[in-house]
């Protein structure tokens, strides 16, 4: 039977990540439990500034700052600092994406801060990592997608490197640094000794285009573009229906394939030597898909998508964010969440990935505003009385808005 705590309830993430990468590791702690305490400047996090916005309020910080405690906290004041390093005595994980080396300066490096607390984890999300030539560049997800060989690969063949419309990178990378935290989380329990988890965007995304890396060097090959196809794999591509819709499908399994032949009503594709075994079709695909999108080109796509899974064919239509929402499926599932907002009401995010049967992640609330929590977390982490919480704001090295102090006070 499942408990309502998540799994990760009474372990304490410290976030000092900005952008995507480094506030998405954040929130993946957050829905499975532990207490997240996000730093951000008074202007707000740059997140801020992405995406759609209603009533001033931007969506994408109130879903990937979900679950947090959201204290504004100036770093680069003395004070702010002390504040800071004092939170990280009392955190198990530190998650930070500065360039490296602006920690260091800071006075909040690893060594620095591991000293008073030994079993610290501090995940390090950055473009290049902390060591090699290029630690000090200035790097974003997309540009380490550019290096790693990813967007090379991305889009068709006869037209430049494209990308996909999502930060894609930043949030690889967040999983990974989440899942080195994970493990050094677990190798604590048996030394008592923390350690830094150095995850990097063009390593995240270099990891991704795994097999080509050995047929380079062993055959000199160059990978390329390849549009919708995934080269090597046949069938496997994109094709358009009677009624212009676009579905996937992928049959490059010998047994699924002969599947696919019946379905399309050419079983004997199934035992021609061209088309027998993968290494075959891949050497005609051209051919093959000219057949089957034959086949699915005289068809609307409801039809398609029907026969084809009928059949066992593995299939998709291509969906559009609006198909998400009108799916059964992503309903069933619990992808599609209304949670509370402070300011809408509700909000609608995206549900919480990979499901635990016993200890479930869950979306309490979403992200709220700048600050909401500064004076609370000072309170309860720190024990900082009312009236240094009240000069901090005065001096402007907290940033703990009125409205959030007086909803803090009357609970």
């Amino acid at each position: 039977m499942a408990v309502s705590c998540g799994p990760l309830e009474g372990i304490r993430v410290l976030e000092l990540g900005s952008s995507v990468a480094g506030p998405f590791c954040g929130r993946l702690f957050a829905d499975f439990g532990a207490e997240v305490i996000k730093v951000e400047v008074a202007e707000g996090d740059a997140v801020r500034s992405m995406g759609k916005r209603v009533d001033g309020k931007s969506l994408y910080a109130a879903s990937i700052f979900r679950n947090k405690r959201l204290i504004s906290v100036d770093l680069r004041t003395d004070a702010g600092r002390t504040l800071v390093r004092q939170l990280a005595e009392k955190s198990d994980i530190l998650v930070e994406n500065f360039r490296p080396g602006t920690l260091e300066r800071m006075g909040l490096g690893y060594e620095a801060l591991s000293r008073a607390h030994p079993g610290l984890i501090m995940v390090r999300i950055s473009g290049f990592g902390q060591t090699g030539p290029y630690a000090d560049r200035a790097g974003y997800g997309a540009i380490g997608e550019a290096l790693s060989g990813l967007r090379h690969l991305t889009g068709d063949p006869d037209r430049p490197p494209s990308r996909i419309a999502a930060s894609v990178t930043d949030e690889i990378t967040g999983i990974y640094g989440c899942m080195g935290a994970m493990m050094a989380l677990w190798a604590r329990q048996r030394t008592g000794q923390g350690q830094v988890v150095d995850a990097t965007l063009f390593e995240s995304a270099f990891s991704l285009i795994e097999p080509h890396v050995p047929a380079y060097a062993k055959l000199g090959i160059v990978a390329n573009r390849a549009g919708a196809r995934l080269p090597d794999s046949a069938p496997n591509n994109t094709y358009v229906t009677r009624d212009r819709r676009y579905i996937h499908v992928t049959a490059m399994g010998d047994a699924v394939f002969v599947r696919l032949a019946n379905v399309i009503g050419r079983p004997e594709l199934a035992d021609d030597p061209a088309y027998r075994t993968q290494v075959a079709r891949s050497a005609n695909e051209e051919t093959l898909d000219g057949i089957i999108g034959g086949w699915i080109e005289a068809r609307p796509l409801d039809e398609v998508v029907r026969t084809l899974n009928e059949g066992g064919v593995p299939c998709a239509p291509i969906y559009t964010v609006a198909d998400i929402f009108e799916d059964e499926h992503f309903k069933a599932r619990d992808m599609l969440l209304d949670v509370p907002d402070d300011t809408l009401g509700t909000v609608t995010v995206a549900g919480v990935v990979p499901r635990l049967s016993g200890t479930p992640g869950r979306v309490r609330h979403a992200g709220g505003s700048v600050g909401d929590d500064t004076a609370a977390v000072l309170r309860d982490v720190l024990g900082l009385a009312d009236e240094e919480i009240e000069r901090l704001q005065s001096d402007r090295i907290i940033h703990a808005p009125a409205r959030a102090r007086a909803a803090q006070e009357s609970e």
